[in-house]
């Protein structure tokens, strides 16, 4: 049985009866018959792969289609549109996903000594195939899955195995930035948790920038190389997509939410929602209230 084959059974019999995530601490499995709407998210630092099927992420203007085997690593919060694109009763979409952890990646770069690896300039987020050591480390991940106690003893020595393997592999540039503490990831995170603490306020720049330490234009150039967007665009993409999570719950409170995540005028808000999700606030959360879909 291939890696893949394995990784397919056993999630699809741990995620059974749940309709969407099922989450085992920081370890999350996902079994879907079903093609979803485009729903938005704010991605944690995050290793996913897919198993089965086809997922499309955007993330700005950087689109990621993730085939059967390929693993995405996501290594910022980042404010992300994600749609299962292929899945059937037939064959039904796989996934596995696991939370990095920047600590652990600081410990083994100490550990595993000095090594030169070139820098990674892209965005936070890289899509590349999983090689046989990090999907044979994945899969005994899942075995664990089946006895807590085993999962609780045993679990850490494989998590860091699988950082390893990511810190080894095609996108070791992106992970090193993620545990190194003079990294400009390490500078866009710090901005990125500012901005979430603040994302219903007017915020500036300038105040932003002195706070984390550093210029505006430096603030500026490393933010959009590693989000894709400006700072106030991803506090605009923090808002909405709040918003939307509101408005699944809450429909016709439409204005109310507007003004409870940053915005004082409603036509505005109206304006740019349906811009991002492509129809205005009330009627999408009745659509998606209606096909079932849940904002994790």
């Amino acid at each position: 049985m291939s890696h893949l084959e394995e990784l397919g059974r056993r999630i699809t019999r741990f995620a059974a009866g749940h309709p969407g995530p099922r989450w085992v601490e920081d370890i999350q499995v996902l079994a879907s018959e079903r093609m979803t709407e485009t729903v938005g998210t704010i991605t944690e630092p995050m290793l996913g792969l897919v198993v089965q099927g086809v997922k499309r992420t955007v993330l700005g203007e950087h689109i990621f289609e993730h085939h059967p085997g390929q693993v995405v690593v996501v290594t910022v919060a980042l404010p992300l549109s994600g749609q299962i694109i292929k899945a059937s009763r037939e064959e039904p979409f796989i996934g596995l996903g696991l939370r990095l952890a920047p600590s652990m990646i600081a410990q083994l770069l100490v550990d595993g000594g000095p090594t030169a690896i070139p820098p990674h300039e892209g965005p936070g987020m890289a899509l590349s195939d999983a090689d046989d050591r990090l999907l044979d480390a994945l899969v005994r991940l899942t075995r664990l899955l089946e006895d807590p106690r085993d999962l609780r003893v045993l679990g850490d020595g494989v998590r860091r195995e699988i950082h390893w393997r990511l810190l080894n592999g095609p996108q070791a540039g992106l992970i090193r930035q993620a545990g190194s503490a003079d990294s400009r990831l390490t500078l866009v995170a710090a901005a990125i948790a500012w901005i979430r603490a603040r994302y219903d306020r007017v915020i500036r720049i300038d105040d932003l920038a002195s706070d984390i330490g550093t210029s505006v234009s430096s603030l500026n150039r490393h933010f959009r190389a590693v989000t894709a967007m400006s700072p106030l665009q991803y506090q605009k993409q923090i808002r909405l997509q709040k918003a939307r999570i509101e408005l699944i719950s809450a429909p016709g409170d439409v204005a109310a939410i507007g003004y409870a995540v940053g915005y004082d005028n409603p036509s505005q808000f109206s304006r740019e929602y349906r811009r991002l999700f492509g129809a205005p606030p009330g009627q999408d959360a009745v659509r998606l209230q209606t096909m079932g879909i849940v904002q994790e």
